[in-house]
């Protein structure tokens, strides 16, 4: 049987630029939950160019740690749930049904999104930095009810039934959105390996259609919504812009995302209608 592939811990810290203690604590969670999502942003260009997402650890650490590029939920959540095990952390990896922008009375969706249960001394927490332009920046503890405030907004998480929740952002003061709903069955790579299939080549999936990035950073955050550019600076009035030509799209791919980018991205242009 052939080796598991190791994961370079060193090349992962430097990557988010992370130099801190490594023990297995709170405080390591939460500085490594912060880094991630500003150091390796999300991205859909492998899947929007209709190349496959291979989720294998290798594959993982030359795409999103040596080669500048970033990922969507399962491929940020696969080496960031890597980079914890390595460091001591007792990882239960889960799945999620997106609920982000559907009326309450829309019918349910397939499980489509990876987060991970945190187990530590102070009880279980939720680690995800793979979910677009709402990533988390801090690990929330399991707790119902609590708003948890993260560097950037709020968070709760709402209990629906027994182990079934769903996880909510505050958006303004007092208007909560739900972002998705979970429960604590853990989940194997082959359950990923299905869920990623349908992200990555579902002709119905949103990643093979349109062009999304985000970055979570100190100063706030900027999304990529196909040609529309946004960037909502902390404390100050949101800066909107449409991109007219594929130049536009990789100069704030490469500047703003610090992305490096794949050849054959000219691929992406017609469905871009550029």
């Amino acid at each position: 049987m052939a080796d598991a592939p190791a994961f370079d811990l060193d090349a992962y810290l430097a990557r988010i630029g992370y130099d801190g203690p490594r023990e297995p604590t709170l405080a390591t969670l939460r500085a490594l939950h912060v880094l991630h999502p500003d150091a390796i942003p999300y991205e859909n260009l492998t899947p929007l160019m209709g190349d496959p997402v291979p989720l294998g650890l290798d594959a993982l650490q030359a795409k999103l740690i040596a080669g500048g590029r970033g990922g969507y939920c399962y491929e940020q959540n696969g080496v960031f749930k890597a980079a914890l095990q390595a460091l001591g952390f007792k990882i239960t990896p889960l799945a999620a049904r997106v609920r982000w922008n559907m009326p309450p009375e829309a019918p349910l969706r397939p499980r489509t999104h990876m987060l991970l249960l945190v187990d530590l001394p102070e009880g279980p927490y939720i680690a995800d930095v793979g979910f677009g332009g709402l990533a988390i920046t801090a690990p929330l503890r399991l707790e119902p009810h609590t708003p948890q405030q993260t560097p950037h907004e709020r968070f709760r998480l709402t209990p629906i039934e027994a182990g079934l929740f769903e996880l909510m952002i505050e958006l303004g003061p007092g208007d909560w959105r739900v972002l998705y709903r979970f429960d604590l069955t853990p989940q194997l790579d082959v359950d990923y390996e299905q869920m990623n299939w349908f992200s990555a080549c579902h002709p119905s999936s949103l990643f093979v259609a349109n062009l999304m990035a985000a970055r979570a950073g100190p100063h706030g955050r900027m999304t990529l919504s196909n040609t529309q550019f946004t960037m909502r600076p902390k404390g100050r009035p949101v800066i909107e812009r449409t991109l007219t030509s594929m130049d536009e799209i990789r100069s704030v791919l490469t500047e703003h995302f610090g992305l490096t980018l794949p050849g054959g991205l000219d691929r992406i242009g017609p469905k871009l209608g550029l």
